[in-house]
C-alpha cells in the first residue's frame, strides 16, 4: 500500500450458527461460514437476504441473539473495542453525515484505533491517510467537506478509512455501490492485492466470480449455497434464488464462470422470496 505500511496479518474469520432476531423479526437463521486467512469470500442474494445483518454482525454493531462470531478463534464480542478495530476493518453501507467533516479527517479515523486518547496525528499517520487515499485516487480530495462528495467519491473515501485501520481482516458491504467501472475494478483489485481476509457484498455475481475465492448465497436470512464461483453461480441457483433465467458459461479470456441475464424471464414467487 503506497505509504502506508503493511497492513496487519490477515485473520481467520468464522461465522458460527448466527442468527439475528429484531423486533420479533428474523434477519438471519443459522449462518455458518468461514473466510481462512489471506481468502475473499463474496456474499450474495436478493435485496432482503440478510446480508448486511450479517456483515453487522461481524462487525459488532448487531448483537447475535444465538451464534457467535469468531476471529482467529476468539469471540468478537469479548474482545476490547481498540484492539478488535486494529485487526477487522470495515466499510458499511451507512456514510458519515452531511457535516463538514473534510476527506483527511474522515480517513484519520481510521488511525484512532493506533492512538492514544487526544493524541494527534504524527508524521506517520498523515502518511498513511494519504497514502490510503492515493490508493484509491482521491488524494485530490483531501481538503474538500466530505458532506459534498458525490456518492462514488464519497465510497472510495471510506475504503479509504478502512485502508488506514491496516487491520488484516475486512468486512465490506456493496464496496461498489455508487463506483463507476474502473473504480469498482480498482477497490476489488486492491483488496486482492493486500491479502487481507475479507468477507465482501456484491450484487454484481460477475465482479463476485472474478474477485472471490468463494461464495456464499444467502435467501430469506438463510444460507442457500456455499462453494467456489464454478460451484455456485449455476442457472439452477439462479432460477431458484433469483427467479431470473440466465446463462452462465466460462468467460474465454478470464477463465471464470460469466453470468448471462436472459431478459424478460422473471419466475413466479419461489420459496426463497421473501425479504428477510
Amino acid at each position: 500500500m503506497t505509504g502506508t505500511g503493511a497492513v496487519g496479518s490477515p485473520g481467520s474469520l468464522t461465522v458460527a450458527d448466527v442468527s439475528v432476531v429484531v423486533d420479533g423479526r428474523t434477519l438471519v437463521e443459522g449462518v455458518s461460514l468461514t473466510a481462512a486467512p489471506g481468502e475473499v469470500v463474496g456474499l450474495a442474494g436478493p435485496n432482503g437476504a440478510g446480508k448486511s445483518t450479517l456483515l453487522r454482525t461481524v462487525y459488532r454493531a448487531l448483537r447475535p441473539t444465538s451464534g457467535r462470531v469468531l476471529l482467529d478463534g476468539e469471540d468478537v464480542r469479548r474482545m476490547p473495542g481498540k484492539r478488535l478495530a486494529r485487526r477487522l476493518a470495515a466499510v458499511l453501507q451507512e456514510a458519515p453525515g452531511d457535516f463538514e467533516l473534510s476527506v483527511y479527517d474522515v480517513v484519520a479515523m481510521g488511525r484512532t484505533p493506533h492512538k492514544r486518547a487526544f493524541e494527534g496525528d504524527s508524521a506517520d499517520d498523515r502518511a498513511v491517510v494519504m497514502g490510503a487515499l492515493a490508493e484509491l485516487g482521491a488524494g485530490g480530495l483531501a481538503g474538500a467537506p466530505f458532506g459534498r462528495l458525490s456518492g462514488g467519491e464519497k465510497q472510495r473515501v471510506l475504503i479509504a478509512r478502512a485502508l488506514a485501520q491496516r487491520a488484516g481482516t475486512m468486512v465490506l458491504d456493496e464496496p461498489t455501490n455508487h463506483l463507476d467501472l474502473r473504480h469498482q475494478l480498482d477497490a476489488l483489485r486492491l483488496v486482492r492485492r493486500l491479502g487481507v481476509t475479507a468477507v465482501v457484498a456484491l450484487h454484481d455475481l460477475n465482479l463476485a466470480a472474478a474477485f472471490c475465492d468463494r461464495i456464499c448465497v444467502m435467501a430469506g436470512g438463510r444460507l442457500v449455497a456455499l462453494g467456489t464461483p464454478r460451484e455456485v453461480l449455476t442457472p439452477a441457483l439462479l432460477a431458484e434464488v433469483y427467479r431470473v433465467e440466465a446463462d452462465v458459461a466460462e468467460h474465454p479470456r478470464t477463465g471464470v464462470p460469466h453470468v448471462t441475464l436472459l431478459t424478460g424471464s422473471e419466475r413466479p414467487h419461489g420459496p426463497w422470496g421473501s425479504p428477510a
